[in-house]
């Protein structure tokens, strides 16, 4: 995200956090683009629970706030017009499926895993009406990445997870059958927007794909390492496990990701060039 907002334009080296205490009450800050996430939350409320960070709703309220703030500031005219032109960048669902679905035994003991994908994508849409009702046009979603190829999967589903590492295809294909499913609900979105004659724009970014092609060719990307973190053993850690105590790799370069789930900058930037064109299309629009 902070590449694609440096490339339309923004005069920041990171989207800062809303929260951050130099930000939150200032204006400038806020009118020029904060983040509201919160690593290792999703779609499913249990999910955010597990890891105790901010759950969806909660950062849906934190940017309601920041609208009042700018109320207060430019007007409600000018919060309205500021935020017609402002771009919403939403990823999720990945926490929900590896360290929720597919780890821990609540939610499969209560949904298919055909039935928990249709329970995430119900809280997407719900989440997407709410911002769309708060004045939201430009709406960017992410699908999921191949899953069976991330460390922390591989570790905890494989047989012999520390000698033999390969991505495993069920979690892959669990995530692309997720994505269509995803890509179905914005169209359908999409359709009854364009029905009531509304100007919002709803954009699916695909990095199911990118991921996978760096996993294949990953030598043509320079990278030496695709199947374990660079951060600690590179085999479990990641969000708080992931820590300034942890020993980290020489050259994350070399490495497709950080952690155990999260890319490394490289990957990320390798996924900026694959949807750049996506934003051309936001822009320009």
């Amino acid at each position: 995200m902070h590449f694609a907002a440096s490339y339309v334009g923004v005069k920041k080296e990171l989207l800062p956090a809303y929260l951050d205490p130099n930000v939150i009450d200032n204006v400038n800050e806020l009118m020029t683009g904060v983040s509201f996430a919160s690593a290792g939350s999703g779609f499913d409320p249990l999910t955010p629970s597990i890891s105790s960070v901010i759950p969806i709703p909660k950062q849906l309220e934190y940017f309601r706030e920041c609208k009042k703030k700018l109320e207060n500031v430019i007007g409600i005219e000018g919060t309205e017009n500021h935020i017609k032109k402002a771009v919403f960048f939403m990823s999720a669902g990945t926490n929900d499926f590896a360290l929720n679905y597919f780890t821990l035994p609540v939610r499969r003991n209560s949904f298919s895993l055909l039935g928990y994908q249709q329970f995430l994508i119900q809280r997407v849409k719900e989440f997407l009406q709410e911002l769309l009702a708060e004045g939201a046009q430009k709406i960017v979603i992410a699908g999921v990445p191949p899953m069976g190829c991330l460390p922390f999967m591989i570790t905890m589903n494989s047989p012999n997870a520390f000698l033999q590492r390969n991505c495993i295809e069920r979690f892959s294909s669990a995530a692309k059958d997720y994505n269509q499913l995803l890509q179905q609900e914005l169209n359908t979105m999409q359709f009854h927007l364009n029905s009531s004659n509304s100007p919002a724009k709803i954009y699916y970014i695909d990095i199911y794909q990118p991921l996978a092609n760096m996993v294949q060719a990953h030598q043509k990307y320079g990278f030496e390492d695709i199947n374990s973190g660079c951060c600690g053993s590179g085999y479990i850690e990641a969000a708080l496990l992931c820590n300034k105590e942890c020993n980290v790799c020489s050259d994350p370069s070399k490495y497709m990701f950080w952690d155990s789930i999260h890319p490394t900058e490289k990957a990320y930037y390798n996924l900026f060039l694959a949807f750049k064109s996506t934003i051309d299309c936001i822009v320009n629009n």
